[in-house]
């Protein structure tokens, strides 16, 4: 019994203050990463990190910590972490290699979050050429709503990508329209029929000028570039009415359509 009481006596002198030691890191390290935590998480909201972006942050960084916590512990008593350390880099080297295509759209989806580009609601180009209003933006993909209610799913890895054109997001936007006539109208009466089409339209600003301009001069027409401005959220619906009223005018004020020409070679 001596025998054994002595060695439990040894043992307890040897380990007891590591042990002690790494109950106060634990404590410590843990009051230490919540407060870090909730450093990061202020941080964040100063910043006004997207709501769908900052609890993963929070729980990646909160994560990162207590197991570097853990292995500083494990350390002190004079286990090996290499071992640990090595197993846990083949462990997400294989999971990377195998969802290498779902993580590339998760760091996208966080990067459109972090920095965002666009936001609901606006209307985008992206991911190719598809256009519409951003009806939601997810960790992993960017959903359009386009005007004939079509859905469009896009990978985010696609999104970052590509071109990303914002077209609604400046607050005001020109829309560009153009329209063709014949030759025999006068381009005097052209011009100001569509001025007073667009000085009509109540969408469209009172504040900017409308340029109608002649871009084309061909035998059986000329071509006008007609480039009103409206509220981002207008776009559609000044689009729409421009052209169904000019029509209007233009029938009203007798202003013929371009003249079909045939050209006929004699060989």
């Amino acid at each position: 019994m001596e025998k054994y009481i002595d060695l439990l006596t040894s043992m307890f002198v040897a380990y007891a203050p590591k042990v002690l030691l790494a109950l106060l890191t634990l404590v410590i390290g843990l009051q230490l990463i919540g407060w870090f935590t909730r450093l990061v998480d202020k941080s964040m909201a100063a910043r006004s990190f997207d709501a769908n972006v900052k609890p993963f942050l929070r729980s990646l960084v909160n994560a990162g910590l207590k197991i570097m916590l853990l292995l500083s512990i494990a350390g002190m008593f004079g286990i090996e972490t290499t071992s640990f350390i090595a197993i846990f880099s083949a462990l997400a080297f294989a999971i990377g290699l195998a969802l290498q295509g779902s993580i590339g759209h998760f760091a996208s989806g966080v990067l459109l979050l972090i920095f965002k580009p666009y936001k609901v609601g606006e209307l985008v180009s992206i991911g190719g050429g598809q256009t519409g209003n951003v009806e939601e933006i997810g960790v992993f993909n960017t959903v359009l709503r386009t005007p004939d209610n079509k859905k469009i799913i896009i990978p985010n890895g696609l999104v970052t990508s590509n071109i990303i054109t914002n077209i609604s997001g400046q607050g005001e936007i020109r829309v560009d329209m153009a329209f063709g006539v014949g030759t025999r109208n006068s381009i005097d009466t052209v011009r100001a029929t569509i001025q007073q089409v667009a000085d009509n339209c109540p969408m469209v600003l009172k504040s900017k000028p409308v340029d109608i301009l002649v871009t084309e001069l061909n035998p059986d027409r000329y071509v006008f570039a007609v480039r009103p401005w409206c509220d981002s959220a207008h776009y559609w619906d000044t689009y729409f009415y421009m052209h169904e009223h000019i029509k209007i005018a233009f029938d009203r004020e007798g202003i013929a359509a371009p003249a079909n020409v045939v050209v006929v070679q004699q060989h």
